[in-house]
């Protein structure tokens, strides 16, 4: 394959024009970070030796750095960013979901009705909701057991990292991992699927596992709880090395067994944690896209919003489809970011 400069140069251009856009917006922020603070504090040092100087005490309107102007300088940035790239987009995107599949003209609520007029779409949500509800409680779980299991023995570093390991990989490279292990050849080939392979040595027939519904919507949410079990264990792991010394020891005095130690004293002690893990899971498994695309493109019913939202508006050039779709996977998040706030507001005040 030649590669010819000449015809591929505006591309060359245009990359090189954002590789410099790139070194300027950031090294700019990083050197007003830098050079920002640092004005600061030579003012308020020249402030502090006049007063010595003078033997007048720093008055108090001065003595105080201007907070207020300080933090809206670093504030500043982020808001803009913010703006830019997500509210701007999510406006955007709730004023496409009132028009046509074309954005040429209104259709008011009709995009709504769809989601819940077709029974493709309402099945797109039912899994979505089994994956919410699943993954989040089988990967907590799984995390916690194993964070109890290994807490204090031998080769702990090592079992926590094979565990944590699955975190490191990407969601499309976890379900290409997982397509070999549920891959499916006939009977009279020899399987190279690990799935298929324990099937046809004990003495049974090969399948094709991504085919089947509703089972192949339980195989994809392994792979989920698969990545997320090492980012839960990690988290209630240090939970439970937090847990006061004392607290375990009088529990130990008055005679209490394991079981008893894990639901009376290490359960509630981690209950904040167990928290956050559950709803920083949940948010991931709502908005799940690459496995299902990487392993079924969302076909044999296993489609979820995300995939479906990207099929409507990039695949059949339903604009007002796919951003009704978005908006209602925002209005399934709204809940759960309101609970985690108000869940972390308890914890300051209690």
């Amino acid at each position: 394959m030649n590669f010819d400069f000449a015809d591929e140069s505006p591309k060359l251009v245009m990359l090189l024009y954002g590789l410099v856009a790139f070194v300027v917006v950031v090294g700019g922020l990083l050197l007003l970070l830098d050079a920002v603070p640092a004005w600061f504090a030579r003012r308020r040092e020249a402030q502090l030796v006049a007063a010595a100087a003078n033997g007048a005490p720093l008055s108090r309107r001065r003595a105080k750095p201007r907070e207020g102007v300080f933090a809206l300088f670093f504030l500043l940035p982020a808001v803009l960013l913010l703006t830019i790239g997500l509210v701007v987009p999510a406006v955007r995107t709730t004023i496409l979901s009132f028009m046509d599949g074309g954005s040429e003209s209104w259709v008011g609520l009709r995009n709504y009705g769809w989601l819940f007029a077709q029974d493709e779409i309402l099945r797109v949500i039912i899994n979505t909701m089994v994956w919410v509800l699943l993954v989040p409680l089988v990967a907590t779980t799984i995390g916690l057991l194993y964070a109890v299991m290994v807490d204090k023995a031998r080769m702990e570093a090592l079992a926590k990292s094979l565990i944590f390991m699955p975190m490191a990989i990407s969601f499309v490279g976890a379900s290409i991992i997982w397509k070999f292990v549920y891959a499916y050849r006939s009977e009279d080939q020899e399987q190279i699927g690990l799935l298929n392979q324990i099937v046809v040595s004990l003495g049974g027939e090969p399948k094709q596992w991504l085919l089947e519904s509703p089972l192949n919507t339980l195989l994809l949410i392994v792979i989920m709880v698969w990545i997320q079990a090492g980012f839960a264990m990690v988290v209630l792991s240090a939970a439970i090395k937090a847990i006061p010394a004392e607290i375990v020891e009088a529990a130990r005095l008055d005679g209490v067994n394991p079981w008893q130690m894990f639901w009376q004293v290490t359960l509630p002690s981690i209950r904040p944690a167990l928290i956050v893990v559950v709803v920083t899971i949940s948010i991931a498994t709502l908005k799940v896209f690459d496995i299902v695309r990487t392993s079924t493109n969302g076909n044999y019913d296993t489609s979820v919003v995300a995939n479906e939202m990207y099929n409507q508006a990039f695949r059949y050039g339903q604009n007002g489809q796919g951003a009704a779709l978005a908006v209602f996977l925002f209005i399934l998040v709204i809940p759960i970011v309101i609970y985690q706030i108000r869940n972390l507001r308890q914890q300051r005040e209690g």
